[in-house]
This record gives C-alpha cells, structure tokens and sequence, in this order.
C-alpha cells in the first residue's frame, strides 16, 4: 500500500538505508511497496535485489519535485517503464529544468498526482495511467470534494520517509543544511510531514473504510508492477561485439599475431604456448571487446601523442603486452595469466589505463562520442562526522570557537553543554548518509543497451552524463567499468621533455620507451639507493625514501618489490621489515620455510605481492590456479560468496594435511594470507608504477631543472610549491618571484634561472594575465611602467599586487617609488573601456624621495601573494641561530643527542595500539639537506608536531639498515620576526 517510500538516496532529505526500509516493512505487516526518491533512482536497483530476499514485492519509481514541492509520483509498471522514467528525469536533471505541473506521456508508467495537486490545479483530465494520490490526512477534505466521485482514479499515497521521532529531526537538520540556515529560521515548507511514517497495514487500511475502493485501486496498480533484473548472473551488460563474434575474434588474433615477433623476436615455444593458451581463454570468456576497446583507447591517445600506460591485473597477460595495452612484460616478471583471468571469473578483466590529467577528458570524449551507450560510474559523496559536526555546529548557531572544538574532536564529553552534545549524537547518526552524487575516479561504462534502463543519470561539471548508481551495485546487474584514470606524473614527463627542447635545444634525450636504458644506469639507480627521489612519482614519500635507503635499492626489480613492500597489509603483517632483512642479509633467508623460499625465492620466501597468495595456494596448498585467484579476490575483498570461501580454505587445509605441514605452519601460512593479500599491489601493478618512476628518475638525474619545473607545472606532488622550490635551488637554479617579461602563467626556465609563473600570484585576476601574456606576445617586452600602462588596461589594485611581488623590477627602479608612481597615474576604478589608445599620452614623471630596501617586508609581500617566501625562512628568524648539526653530518653522530635546526615540510600522525600516537617528520635544514624525524609517544604528546616552521630539534641520531633519523627528545618551534608591515595599532601599511 506504500507507494511512496524514500530511503536516505532522497539526499538531505531522506534518513535511513534500502535495508532499513525492508526491515521497516517487515515489521509492519507490509508485503508490497514502492522506492521513490527524490529525483533519484540510486536506490532502485539495490531495491530489486534486497527485497525479494526479504519476502516483498518491490516496485520503484521517482518521485518528481521541484526542490521538495512534490509535482507527481512515477510508478514503473516494467523495465521499459524504468527506462522511461530514468530518461524523463535525466532530461531534467542534466539542464537543471523544473518539472512541469503535468506529467509527459510515459505509457509504461503510473503517473500519480498528490491529491493537494491536483485540487489546487482543478485537474479534471486524466490519462488511462494517471490517478490521484490521497494520504490519510486528505480524507477530510475528500469528503466534500468532487474527486470523490472519480472512484476509480483514486489511490492510496502516503508518503515513507521517517521511522521515529529521531529521525525526523535528522530529516529538518538535513534540510537546514541543505537551504544554509539556521534550525530556527527553517521554513516549513522545506520539512516533511511527522506523519510520514510507516504504520501497520491493518492500522493503514482502517483509516480508509469509509473508501475502500482506494486501497483496491492501490492493490490493482501494485499487482500489475514488475521490474525485473537478474541480479548475480555471469552474463555482462557490457558492449559484447564490436564488428560481430567472429570478427571481433579473428581481429584479436590477427593483431596478436602480428605483434608477437617484435616484441618477443627469439620467443621460447613456452611463450607461444602462453601467447595461445590466453586468446583461448579470452575467447571462451567471451572477453574479446574489452581487450579490442581498451586497445582503441590506447590507439587514439597514441595517436595524439598523449603519453599512456596501461597497469593493474592486465600486466600479468602476455595478450595485452603484445598489442600494446601494457608495457610490462609478464614472461620476464614471471607474472600468473590466472591473476587476471580465470575460468570462474564473472566480471571482465581489470585494465587501469593512466593518462595525463592534461588528456583525460579528451579521452574520455572520443569515447562517448566513438560509443553510443556510455556513461561515466557514479559514487555517492558521504557525510564524514567530523564535516558533519561541523555543518551541525552551524544549523544550531553554535560559535566558531565551539564548532572547531567539536569538528576537531579536542573535547571532554563530559565538559559539552547540552546542545554541542545534541551535535555530536546527530553527528554520528548522520554520518555515512549519502551526501551527494559525484563521479567515480575513473569508471567509464560502455554498455550494449540504454544506459536508461538501468538508472537516470546527472551531468556535472565537465559535461559527460554520469548514472545515478556506484560500481557495487553496477555489477551485481552485469555492468563493468573501463577504468580510464589520471595522474600528474605522466604530465611531469612529457611537459619536462618539452621544456628540455625549449630550454637545451642541443641536448640528446633518450627514448622514454627505452627502459631497459634506464634500468641499466648506474647513475639513475644510485638515486633509489639514496632516496634521492624528491619529485618522483610514486616514490617522493618520506616512507618510500626510507624504504628505498634500507633496501639499498639499486635495481628494477628491486623497485618493483618496494612499490609493494610499501602497502599497509605487508607492514602490518611484520613482513616488510622480515622482508628488508632478508634482502640485506642473505643468511637470514635460511630462515624461512624451505617450501616458501623455493615458491616466493625473488622474495626470499616472504609474500609481497597479491600473486603470491596464488603461489602459496598453488604451489604450497595444492589448489589450482583458478581456486587459487578466487582465494585472492576473496581475501582482497572482491565479491565472493561466504560458502565458496570456507570451502577454499578447507581444501587449502586439508591439502596442507596431505602434504605433511604441521598444524601450526598451515595456520600461519593462512593468517599471512589473511592479512596481507587486501592491501598489497599485484606484481604487474607494481612493474607499471616502477617503469613511470624509472622514466621520471632518468630526467631527474639528467635534467634536474627542467624536471622540477614540469613537477611544479604539474602541482608538484606529495610535497608543498616549496619543497619543490627548495630543490630546484639544490639542483643548482635560482628561482626568481614572477615577472611581467619573463613569466608566463605556469612556470618559466631560462637557462638556470626558473621564474615563477603569474598563475601563482594570488587575487590576480585570470584575465589580467591573459591580457599580459597575449599583448608581450603580440607586441614584445614591456618597457617601462608606463609602456605597461599604455598597453594593459588593468586597475590600480590589480596593478598594485603586481608591483608588489616586485614583478617590474626590469625597471631598476624599486617597488616602493613604481607603487607611488602607479598610484599617480592610474584611478582607483577599473577602466571602462578595454579599447587600445589611438596614440599614446604623454606620461609626467614626479620627484620622489629615496625608498628603503628590506629583505623583511619583501618576504611578507611574497608569502602574502605567494603563500611562501623567496628567501630562506631561516632568515626570517627573530633570534639568530646557535651552533647546531646539519643533515649532511648526522652519520657522524650516530647514537648521540645532538640539536638540529630545520624547517618542517610534512609530519605524519600515526595511531598506536594502546591509543596514543606517534609523529613522523620530515625536515630540510639551512643548507636545503632533507633529514627525518619520528617522535614516540611521551615526545609527540609533550611537543605535538602541527604547524609548519623552523623547529630546533633535540634528539637521538639513530640508524636503521643505512636509513637515518632523529629520535626527538625535545622540540621548540622558532620564533619569526614580525610583519614590519604592521604599524603599532596592528593595521597593515598599504598603497
């Protein structure tokens, strides 16, 4: 009887899940009921599939509303009803239109109109599928109504969106955040009804005796509902066929075929027995297109130069290496087929395909334009507790002071008043609830039939329609995402080449497909021994730099290890550091079980990659490969069913029992596959990341300056624009504040002289620097500041931020006597005319006294525009520096208290078991050294490491396998000097 039931996927509107709905309608006596949520259809699918279990008939809908004024309910009467209502609501949702009073034709449909709706509309004409809701609360003016003579129009619309009195206060917190206002201020035309509860279906039909015939209208319509979708099948709803099966196949080969020789010239029959044993298999799985599109994907960004590389599980096939979609090599990696596909494998293969964050969305437009039934995966953004707290805080009118405190979680319950109390048990019911739609990372569906007719779909900003459902439940109906992904790091490459021609027009550059080049330079491997990494994809961490250093990294292959030694589940399992050990200490390799070692002897006997939850159970248990992967997926947190699992693990145990292991060893081997396997990278994931660092290290070694510029152009990376800048002056350039002639928008270097870009200055307009870059281009260099003037129509203060980082100092003439000249010249409006003068004017000059040099007051003009200064901040110091240690000789103070001065560039706060916490930090000192800290509980809680600056440490010089750091015993943040800027009454000093 319920035809009108939100879930949570009604967002800011709703308050509990699909599941809770069931559970509600059990509880009632309800066998029957409809999802409709607010322009949505996120929970539909979810619906269909939970509530059969539960023993209910499912019907879903939309419930169509302009904001939260209810225009009309939508009811499918089947998948094409489905479809229908997912188009019409997508048509809106994409140009943001309001629906209109009366519903288009959907002829699969039940349309149904509020009956307030309709009475205010005097609606008399009605379609064969189009009624008129009436709610318990309507019977009254039912009565004395002429609508109660269209007995056969009527049903029974009472709305679902609350099961307590507790969660409709959540639903008015939800509003109040949704309209940005207070709880109090709170229209109640933007609130649901308290009535809108689920009550008992005798209670329900009891209110409606004196019109019976609504709940048998009601029954009727819910009786002839049937939206039916195969939930768990093997069949994919993915594009099957692109010229046809035959084709398809044959045109795999023929490519296969053709490649084999060039990338495997001297190929053992061994290869070529893979190289067939796969396309077979690819075949029978009926997984032909997804290896045919992911490869015209890769083709055309080839084909326009977009740098590429194709990673994930799809590096361990031989196929996708020889047509192109990787470049990793699985015979040379000993990389397992089964990882990516076995024969119980439901879902397609897996390919990440990385571009630049530059190319993307080009890429992704040749594919909605090259594919018809696409769409990119959605994700549902959920409330976390603490943002929650924080817009909580807000919606009751709570002071900054206290929403800080409650949002930071630095509180003692039992100190908060009632209502900061009433803040954070909201905050916690709230939290998880869906927030709103955005867009998967990286998912692009490619299906053989209408998106429509599985979700509507919504357009965000970039312009490609996204569906309204998120990859799990995607997949429980047979839809698999293409992962098409971004990164920076592959801009870094491309854009430092680029700068490499512009800036060493003269230099040789090596092919950067030529990796074996790279492998095999000693130069570029010293770096990884290092950690000299800074920059660096994947690899710049200060963890992956210490790691690197214990490992004395010096090899691919040992890179590859690292890129997964460095994952959570290998840590947490005590593995990295026996792994470390063992690497170091070929003695220590006798440790471990000779089976293990003889199975895993690249990794001396230690599980470090996904696949090597395959070797164990292979080789070790007995299982095959194909039980073998689903024991990997299952660990990793894959789709895999309880049953199959505990059977997988007592075959494992038994086999074990076979083959003679003890009780206690199968135990062990079981719990390190237990916990491990979710979180490490398999090998060819691996090997892709290591081939980009690789590629990245060979520019860093060769072409330092220009490498960095590329990081910075490309949003540097793990690290903050000054740590970046700070290893550009390492590296042996001068970086300079932006510059009118010499600067561009992003980052310019001449020579050993890096500008930075006018991009970087804050508050200046975009157009302003548009207008600069296209004038200098057109018309040459500017002159003076009043040839600027002359050719740039720009107001005094956008003028005045330019002046202030010093951007004319070509001039010769300092800031201070330009500023004063500007304002002489210039209004304080903008200019009402972007017309160029006809001839220029005559410019008067003034006598000006001499202005006063400071190194002080220049640095705050630069981190005030710049966020940072281009000075040391060393210099910046209130007090000079007493004798200390540098960096550079901490080796000879190993196991002795020494005082360091650094200037902190990241901390890292790690949880312990018993509660507390640790702090990592990571510091360069006066000479632009890196070194690294870590504070142990009592430390971290006495100084707690949370502001950036210059500390003067205190510590134990400690080394660990050649790694160095500075235990902390004490740690003082350094005071500044004072904005001299700041008159004694606290204003700033201004033109």
């Amino acid at each position: 009887m319920y035809l009108n039931c939100h879930t949570y996927y009604s967002l800011r509107y709703g308050t509990f899940p699909v599941e809770e709905l069931c559970k509600l309608a059990q509880q009632n006596g309800v066998n029957s009921l409809a999802v409709t949520d607010i322009n949505n259809t996120s929970a539909c699918l979810e619906f269909l599939r939970i509530a059969p279990q539960l023993g209910i008939q499912p019907l879903v809908g939309i419930d169509f509303r302009n904001g939260v004024d209810q225009q009309y309910l939508g009811i499918a009467r089947n998948n094409e009803g489905f479809r229908q209502l997912n188009e019409h609501l997508s048509a809106h949702l994409h140009i943001e239109k309001d629906f209109a009073a009366q519903a288009p034709q959907l002829p699969d449909c039940y349309i149904i109109y509020p009956f307030e709706k309709v009475v205010a509309q005097k609606k008399t004409n009605f379609s064969k599928n189009e009624f008129i809701g009436v709610s318990a609360e309507n019977l009254q003016k039912l009565k004395f109504s002429t609508y109660r003579n269209m007995e056969n129009k009527l049903v029974l619309l009472q709305s679902v969106s609350f099961r307590s009195k507790k969660d409709y206060n959540a639903h008015r917190l939800l509003r109040a955040i949704d309209n940005n206002t207070l709880l109090s201020k709170l229209p109640e035309s933007e609130q649901g009804s308290f009535s809108h509860q689920m009550q008992p279906l005798k209670k329900l039909k009891a209110e409606f005796e004196e019109f019976p015939h609504i709940p048998e209208n009601t029954k009727k319509i819910m009786q002839s509902c049937r939206v039916d979708f195969e939930f768990g099948k093997r069949e994919s709803k993915n594009l099957k066929y692109l010229e046809g099966k035959e084709k398809d196949e044959h045109e795999l080969k023929r490519i296969c075929y053709k490649n084999f020789p060039k990338k495997y010239p001297d190929a053992e029959k061994k290869v070529l027995e893979r190289v067939d044993r796969e396309l077979s298999i690819i075949i029978d799985l009926e997984f032909v297109s997804y290896f045919l599109i992911n490869l015209e994907i890769v083709e055309y960004a080839k084909g326009e130069n977009y740098p590429v590389i194709g990673r994930g599980s799809g590096a361990n096939s031989i196929v996708a290496y020889i047509i192109g979609i990787t470049n990793v090599d699985p015979i040379e990696l000993d990389l397992y087929f089964e990882r990516f596909i076995n024969a119980n494998r439901k879902s397609p293969p897996d390919f990440d395909i990385d571009f630049s964050w530059k190319h993307r969305n080009d890429v992704t437009a040749h594919i909605f334009e090259t594919y018809k039934n696409t769409a990119l995966m959605g994700t549902y953004v959920t409330f976390k507790r603490r943002a929650v707290a924080r817009e909580l805080g807000k919606v009751f009118g709570l002071p900054k002071e206290e929403i800080d405190k409650l949002s930071a979680g630095f509180f003692n319950y039992k100190e908060l008043d009632e209502l900061e109390k009433l803040v954070l048990r909201y905050s916690a019911l709230i939290e998880g609830f869906p927030n709103y739609l955005s867009v998967h990372s990286g998912g692009i569906l490619i299906l053989n039939e209408d998106v429509h007719n599985y979700a509507g779909t919504f357009l965000p900003p970039k312009g490609f329609r996204t569906i309204q459902i998120d990859m799990n439940i995607a997949e429980e109906v047979g839809i698999h995402k293409f992962d098409i992904l971004a990164q920076r790091g592959l801009s870094k490459i491309t854009d430092a080449i680029e700068i490499i021609k512009r800036n060493q027009p003269g230099a040789y550059i090596e092919d950067m497909a030529n990796i074996s080049v790279f492998k095999n330079d000693p130069e570029i491997n010293n770096l990884l021994k290092v950690g000299d990494c800074m920059g660096v994809f994947y690899v710049e961490s200060p963890a992956m730099r210490g790691l690197l250093t214990k490992l004395q990294t010096d090899n691919y292959e040992n890179l590859v290890a690292a890129s997964s030694v460095i994952r959570p589940g290998i840590s947490s399992a005590g593995m990295k550091e026996e792994f470390i050990k063992r690497h170091r200490d070929p003695e220590r390799r006798e440790q471990a079980h000779p089976v293990m070692y003889k199975i895993m002897k690249d990794t001396y006997g230690v599980m470090v990659y996904q696949e090597d939850v395959m070797k164990v159970a292979y080789k070790f248990a007995g299982l095959d490969l194909d039980d073998a992967d689903v024991l990997r997926r299952g660990m990793s947190g894959k789709k895999t069913s309880k049953a199959q699992m505990q059977k997988i693990e007592q075959t494992f145990r038994d086999n074990c029992k076979q083959k003679g292991y003890s009780e206690a060893l199968t135990t062990e081997v079981w719990e390190q596959i237990s916990s491990f396997a979710g979180y490490a990278f398999p090998k060819g994931h691996s090997a892709s990341y290591a081939v980009e660092s690789y590629q990245s290290l060979y520019l860093k070694k060769y072409f330092p300056l220009e490498f960095m510029v590329a990081a910075l152009n490309n949003g540097g990376g793990f690290y903050k624009v000054e740590t970046y800048i700070q290893e550009i002056r390492k590296c042996g350039g001068t970086v300079h504040a932006p510059c009118i002639n010499k600067s561009d928008h992003p980052n310019t270097i001449y020579g050993k002289d890096v500008y930075l870009g006018l991009g970087y200055i804050k508050e200046l307009e975009t157009k302003v620097v548009q207008q600069i870059l296209e004038n200098r281009q057109f018309f040459g260099e500017f002159k003076s500041l009043d040839d600027f003037i002359d050719r740039i129509h720009i107001s005094i203060e956008q003028l005045g931020i330019l002046l202030k980082i010093n951007a004319f100092r070509f001039t010769g003439l300092d800031k201070y006597h330009l500023l004063w000249k500007a304002h002489f010249k210039l209004s304080k409006s903008k200019p009402k005319s972007n017309q160029a003068v006809l001839f220029k004017p005559q410019h008067k000059d003034f006598d000006l006294p001499e202005f006063e040099f400071s190194r002080l007051i220049e640095a705050y003009d630069q981190m005030e525009l710049l966020g940072f200064p281009l000075s040391s901040h060393f210099d910046l110091l209130k007090f000079p520096m007493k004798p200390a240690v540098n960096a550079a000789d901490l080796k000879r103070y190993i196991g002795k208290e020494i005082e360091i001065y650094g200037n902190l560039i990241t901390a890292k706060k790690t949880g312990t078991v018993n509660g507390k916490y640790i702090y990592f930090g990571t510091f360069y000192d006066e000479n632009g050294d890196i070194f690294d800290t870590v504070q142990f509980p009592e430390s971290a809680e006495k100084y707690p490491l949370r502001n950036k600056g210059i500390y003067l440490c205190r510590g134990k010089v400690v080394e660990e396998l050649d790694y160095i750091s500075i235990s902390i015993s004490w740690i003082s943040r350094q005071e500044t000097a004072g904005d001299p800027r700041l008159m004694n009454n606290g204003f700033k000093v201004s033109f």
